[in-house]
């Protein structure tokens, strides 16, 4: 079988895609230290947010406590101040004092609610802050490791650039109906759509082959012969 022979020339164009799959797979294969940082950002992304969502409760519900204390102390000031205008007898006063001390008993226990709510939101801020401060400090670490791992992402397509402009000038060169069917063949086949046949099996599925297929196959003419078994191009390399 000729060297230029079809078959030979889609053997080739197998041998680009598989070498043009393997620079994908090391595309995707993001680098360890690259993932880990990755997986820190969004760690710290996702715990700031879980903290702010919680000091927004917070801070809502300290403004309302806030709100009706200061209502509550406003409400003391006029009762004071009916108190010394209005109490002219001992009941009066005695009226007013009660409600006096019943308006400030309540302003008493909101402010005891408010303590462990200012705490609360106390620590929220701090953590809210120390998280962004890791934030910031992860940054410059990230950037530097993207930057990087884009440089490594375009040096591998450059290293691709070549197979796939000679996988293009080959495929122009064979028949267009043979290569759709090889690439079919190969995406069903976990990448391999022509084999070569040794020792009368084919190397795809291991199956032993009819003679009558093997010196067909050993022909290499067009349309390819298809393995029985698996369906793929058989191709002799062995033959000059």
């Amino acid at each position: 079988m000729s060297d230029s022979s079809p078959l030979r020339r889609l053997h080739h164009v197998q041998e680009l895609d598989l070498n043009l799959d393997r620079l994908r797979d090391e595309e995707s294969n993001i680098p360890d230290e690259l993932r880990a940082a990755r997986a820190e950002q969004e760690r710290l992304n996702n715990e700031l947010e879980d903290t702010e969502i919680t000091l927004e409760g917070i801070d809502k519900r300290v403004r309302q406590q806030e709100l009706d204390l200061a209502g509550t102390r406003e409400q003391i000031a006029r009762a004071e101040e009916e108190q010394e205008k209005n109490a002219f007898d001992a009941r009066a006063q005695s009226q007013y004092g009660s409600r006096i001390q019943m308006l400030s008993e309540r302003a008493d226990e909101m402010e005891e609610d408010l303590v462990p709510l200012r705490e609360r939101q106390r620590e929220l801020n701090e953590r809210a802050a120390d998280l962004r401060a890791q934030h910031r400090a992860l940054r410059p670490t990230l950037n530097t490791l993207e930057e990087q791992d884009d440089a490594r992402v375009q040096d591998l397509r450059a290293q691709g650039e070549a197979d796939r402009q000679e996988r293009a000038r080959l495929v122009g060169e064979l028949d267009t109906r043979t290569v759709r069917e090889y690439d079919m063949i190969r995406r069903a086949k976990k990448g391999l759509g022509v084999v070569e046949i040794k020792a009368g099996r084919c190397s795809g599925c291991n199956v032993n082959l009819p003679v009558n297929v093997q010196q067909k196959a050993a022909l290499g003419k067009l349309p390819p012969v298809k393995c029985p078994s698996c369906g793929r191009f058989l191709i002799r390399l062995d033959l000059a």
